[in-house]
């Protein structure tokens, strides 16, 4: 019987199945999404604990290695993080609170200098537009009630979350030995030691992703804080303080953050103090790029500008505030995950405690199956 030729010929058969698997993965992704945006209130506090995990991971352990049992040094843990983060919460509040007023009116008087200096609407003058912006509030005083309502409601309900984080990274914390044996128990036969491993790298990727943001920031913040308060710009401390919290969404957060410390610095101190302001800006910029994250980051998932942005654009689409600071580690966790299955390590690292179903120990960045 004569073999027949087949209709497509092998380049095309393979197009198409490559399409037909871009198309399967494309589809599962956006039902992992939806899935996520729908049961948002559980998977929030999930994601956030396992940031808190990532981040706390190596304090725990050293409480364990000196001889705590693993309840008492996550509790302990935790404690530590709810007091770092009330006492910089604290401080945060305050600085903005006390140069808030001197920094709104800085950019205030920058937006006039703007308006004077290169005539964008000669008869145009700031006070009219807040007495307009005023009077638009005033008119919609019923929404503003709403919002007010909303406001509160918004508030509760990050407060519930940020407990049931807190709570969540306790048992993480305490239970990651046995995140191991449960990726060994739901994963599909034959399975469980490729589970386990990118799981761990995942985990890995994500814990190097918080803690180089983490000191990145305190140094950029540090060194921004120390130049403004040389350069006696107003609100300097508060400045600082929005430069830290800025560093856990890159690219776009320093930007905005170095762009208001310049306008106040141009509203207050003039032209020469504001140049000077942004060349202590891009310093730190440059500090950073070339020397922080080269040798902080060296160890986690490098991924490409580019892709960070088109992350963070995503992120914020699907939930704002939120996915853009959660689009970042989300992405260094898959490309862990794609880099162990390309091959690029061929089990779990050294000291993982066997990898079998058996190991009654594991590290804690096995918490990533938790």
């Amino acid at each position: 019987m004569q073999n027949q030729k087949p209709l497509l010929p092998d380049a095309a058969r393979r197009t198409a199945a490559w399409c037909a698997v871009v198309l399967l993965v494309t589809g599962v992704a956006a039902v992992a999404v939806w899935l996520c945006v729908v049961f948002k209130t559980a998977v929030t506090p999930v994601l956030l604990a396992l940031l808190g995990t990532a981040l706390l991971g190596p304090v725990h352990r050293w409480l364990t290695d000196r001889g705590l049992k693993r309840s008492l040094a996550a509790g302990l843990t935790c404690a530590l993080l709810v007091a770092v983060v009330g006492g910089a919460g604290y401080i945060v509040v305050t600085a903005l609170v006390d140069t808030g007023d001197q920094i709104v009116r800085s950019l205030k008087d920058t937006a006039q200098w703007v308006a004077d200096h290169f005539g964008i609407g000669k008869h145009t003058n700031v006070d009219d537009l807040v007495a307009n912006a005023r009077k638009l509030v005033e008119k919609f005083g019923a929404s503003a009630a709403g919002g007010l309502l909303s406001g509160l409601s918004l508030i509760g309900s990050l407060i519930a979350t940020s407990v049931l984080a807190l709570l969540l990274t306790f048992f993480f914390l305490r239970d990651s030995d046995r995140a191991a044996r449960l990726a060994h128990s739901v994963a599909p036969r034959g399975t469980g030691a490729l589970v386990e491993a990118m799981g761990r790298r995942a985990f890995e990727a994500v814990e190097g992703f918080m803690r180089g943001t983490t000191f990145i920031a305190l140094i950029d913040a540090f060194c921004i804080t120390i130049g403004l308060l040389i350069l006696r710009v107003p609100g300097a401390v508060g400045l600082g303080a929005l430069v830290f919290v800025g560093a856990y969404i890159p690219y776009l957060g320093a930007f905005l953050s170095g762009a208001v410390a310049v306008l106040v610095a141009l509203a207050d101190r003039g032209f020469v103090i504001a140049l000077w302001a942004l060349g202590v800006v891009l310093a730190v910029q440059v500090l950073e790029g070339h020397v922080l994250q080269p040798m902080i980051q060296s160890r986690t998932v490098q991924m490409h500008p580019a892709m960070i942005m088109i992350a963070l654009t995503a992120g914020a689409s699907v939930a704002g505030l939120l996915g853009m600071l959660l689009a970042v580690p989300v992405c260094a966790a898959a490309f862990g995950v794609l880099g162990e299955l390309r091959g690029g390590r061929p089990g779990p690292p050294s000291g993982g405690g066997g990898g079998g179903e058996g190991g009654d120990e594991q590290p804690p960045g096995a918490a990533a199956g938790a």
